[in-house]
């Protein structure tokens, strides 16, 4: 099972970074091609989908995945529930269109609105075999598909944009690359759906399920409350700025947590009867995360300005102050993930509920205030609110898992401490006024050799762990 868990880790390691390396050379090459209103225009449009995906993505997939008694039959019958959903998604925002259109008054919104939202169809197949390959671990497939849909789509995006159809270009581009992942997977899986359909086998995963699904969608429905609010009171083109600030971290955090927790989670079900297991899997998953996730988000925090402009060129330089503040989120945001895999994990999807409806009156009202004074003070709730819900996911698994504050504390701690000082280091050192290139690998330099000396001076359990991983 060790070997098993890692050769997992391995494949979904190498899907999440191949991909989006792509994807993000592709985005640096996109945005040099496009303004940030084609960006914004999309980013508005991209609020409706996102919530409607949740529907088809979250909670019936989860369900398949947590539970240790499902078949082949099981598959499809989820397969049909969350296809009928998407197409009944999709018909609503076909009619709500024009009204979404209204609410931004820009009428060319209507037709951007149904060509995407096609995306919805593919989805709720693409869920089923995402939860497949979780299930059984096999990665390695996920890996081939999103690699090649990455290039071929993010080919078809440079395309249209040299070709002047601007916001076009990023519509075309997300459409094609659901589409190949579906068709690349479905050439590979052993499993396709077949015509059965056994309502009784469906119950109990909807019984598990329809709680991860409120979770999830109360979070999406309030995470893009924030982009509706600023398309709405600012403009797209501060609506890009900040989306784009929010890119850079996201890149890292969800790849290298993502790829742990995507991971995790099955492997967590499967003995999900053993507490003290899983409560041992979730010290390791903290102890890990943080100590690779914290150093990256406050290195480029420190290094934000260069990295913008070198990548993307002074057009997005108010990106910046965005990307510093949402850094630091991601940073803290890591722990708050490794805690709620593990209330995943052993079936408590009741607690998950129960947190989500605690935090989200906190986020309207951190939200709120933001918005009533600028975008930029919107980055910096998100930054505090980040931080006071770890320690509200940290709390149900002090008595469920018995894993107290001051041994979460203990998990945490190294990696944070070791980050901020070097944190501290590299925002001296891009004072220098040195060529913007020179300062930045030096800022990178440092930043490594500093934040690996602290790991081996003290020695950083989460440092020898891995030194030993690297060396068997």
């Amino acid at each position: 099972m060790k070997n098993k868990f890692f050769s997992s880790v391995f494949w979904k390691f190498n899907e999440q970074i191949s991909s989006q390396i792509i994807t993000f050379i592709i985005s640096i090459i996109l945005a040099r091609l496009l303004t940030p209103n084609d960006y914004g225009t999309v980013a508005l449009i991209n609020i409706f989908i996102v919530i409607a995906d949740v529907f088809v993505t979250s909670g019936l997939g989860s369900s398949l995945i947590q539970s240790n008694t499902v078949n082949d039959d099981d598959f499809s019958t989820i397969f049909y529930i969350n296809e009928i959903i998407s197409i009944i998604l999709y018909m609503f925002i076909y009619v709500s269109a024009p009204y979404i259109a209204t609410f931004y008054h820009n009428g060319e919104l209507i037709i951007i609105i149904r060509i995407l939202a096609l995306k919805l169809p593919l989805s709720a197949f693409n869920a089923i075999q995402q939860a497949y390959v979780s299930k059984y671990l096999m990665f390695r497939k996920v890996f081939i598909s999103t690699t090649i849909a990455a290039i071929i789509s993010g080919i078809i995006g440079v395309i249209c944009a040299y070709s002047n159809l601007g916001v076009w270009a990023l519509v075309l581009q997300y459409l094609t690359n659901t589409i190949i992942i579906s068709i690349l997977l479905y050439a590979q899986l052993d499993w396709h759906p077949s015509l059965i359909f056994k309502w009784k086998k469906a119950k109990p995963l909807i019984k598990f399920g329809w709680k991860i699904l409120l979770t999830s969608l109360l979070g999406q429905v309030f995470n893009q409350l924030r982009p509706l609010l600023l398309g709405k009171f600012y403009t797209p083109t501060d609506l890009a700025f900040y989306n784009r600030g929010q890119k850079f971290p996201d890149l890292v955090s969800l790849n290298i947590d993502g790829t742990i927790s995507a991971v995790l989670f099955p492997v967590m079900s499967k003995h999900n009867s053993n507490l003290l297991g899983v409560k041992k899997m979730t010290r390791t998953s903290i102890k890990m995360t943080t100590f690779i996730i914290m150093p990256l988000m406050f290195g480029m925090a420190a290094t934000s300005k260069a990295i913008i402009l070198l990548l993307l060129t002074e057009k997005w330089i108010f990106s910046v102050p965005y990307m510093q503040f949402l850094c630091i989120a991601a940073a803290f945001g890591t722990v708050s993930n490794a805690n709620m895999q593990a209330l995943s994990a052993i079936g408590r999807s009741d607690v998950l509920l129960r947190l989500e409806l605690i935090k989200k009156p906190i986020y309207i009202l951190f939200l709120i205030i933001g918005v009533k004074i600028s975008v930029l003070a919107v980055a910096y709730t998100m930054m505090i609110y980040s931080i006071l819900v770890m320690f509200i996911n940290a709390f149900p698994n002090i008595k469920l898992l018995n894993y107290n504050i001051k041994e979460q504390f203990t998990d945490i701690m190294p990696a944070l401490s070791a980050s901020i000082i070097m944190y501290i280091i590299v925002n001296i050192v891009g004072q220098i006024n040195l060529h913007i290139y020179i300062v930045f690998v030096l800022q990178i330099f440092l930043g490594i050799i500093v934040y690996l000396l602290i790991a081996k001076i003290f020695k950083l359990e989460a440092w020898d762990y891995l030194v030993k991983m690297i060396m068997k």
